[in-house]
């Protein structure tokens, strides 16, 4: 059902995808937009290993274009180095494939708002889940379960992780 990476020595393995997606504090979303063209926004996340999580408002493009279509994409880019005098860029970047749904249940959508507000105040928890509390009935929470997931990286970085040269 997915293609094949071309470029197969440069696919990073599933634990290094994950790698990737703890690491990253912002990603990519598409999903199939208004009138059929594609739809990609920028947004925070957390994933916890199995699912990716984001908070959006109650209503808007994201919201109509999942309720039509719940299919996504979600992309992450780890590494950009652009080495001109190589003329090329040492890249690394993970891309999901996956389902998307908003969480209705409140135990379910304060759980992945607990986990995207610790992911970016790890060490304020009183003053993140008093915020939850203020905020939560005017948040909506989306879960995204990942169907495929795939990454790659620059043939120089695979190189380079053979001696350690580059990280």
């Amino acid at each position: 059902m997915f293609r094949d990476m071309r470029r197969f020595k440069q696919i990073l393995s599933e634990e290094d995808c994950a790698a990737v997606l703890k690491r990253g504090t912002s990603g990519v979303l598409a999903v199939f937009g208004d009138e059929g063209y594609p739809y990609a926004v920028p947004l925070s996340y957390v994933y916890d290993g199995s699912k990716l999580y984001f908070h959006c408002a109650k209503t808007g493009h994201k919201l109509d274009a999942i309720a039509r279509n719940s299919k996504v994409s979600f992309c992450v880019i780890d590494k950009d180095q652009v080495v001109p005098q190589e003329y090329t860029t040492y890249f690394r970047s993970v891309i999901v494939f996956g389902k998307a749904r908003v969480l209705e249940d409140e135990t379910e959508k304060r759980a992945a708002l607990e986990k995207l507000a610790a992911r970016y105040s790890p060490d304020q928890e009183q003053g993140r889940l008093q915020e939850i509390d203020r905020q939560i009935d005017r948040v909506c929470m989306v879960e995204i379960t990942v169907d495929h997931l795939t990454g790659k990286e620059a043939i120089e970085l695979v190189s380079a992780n053979k001696t350690n040269d580059i990280v």
